[in-house]
């Protein structure tokens, strides 16, 4: 009867350790690196971004005419 009660407790320890801690622990590190994943992806996404407005900003300066050029004249 003792030998009943003890592996019935065994299995009650088994069963409260697996779905009350290694189940959720399990759940909880896939979310936390599917979170980093899509962090690290928008991140690449932004800098994608951002590389390519830079260079549409330096591709699209406008070219300095030398008519648009106003001689500074110093007075004392």
């Amino acid at each position: 009867m003792v030998k009943i009660i003890i592996e019935l407790f065994v299995f009650y320890f088994i069963y409260k350790l697996i779905f009350e801690f290694i189940i959720p622990v399990y759940k909880a590190t896939k979310q936390m690196k599917r979170k980093m994943n899509e962090f690290q992806d928008q991140m690449n996404q932004n800098n994608q971004f951002e590389t390519h407005q830079t260079n549409k900003t330096t591709q699209q300066e406008p070219k300095k005419d030398s008519s648009d050029y106003i001689e500074y004249e110093e007075i004392k």
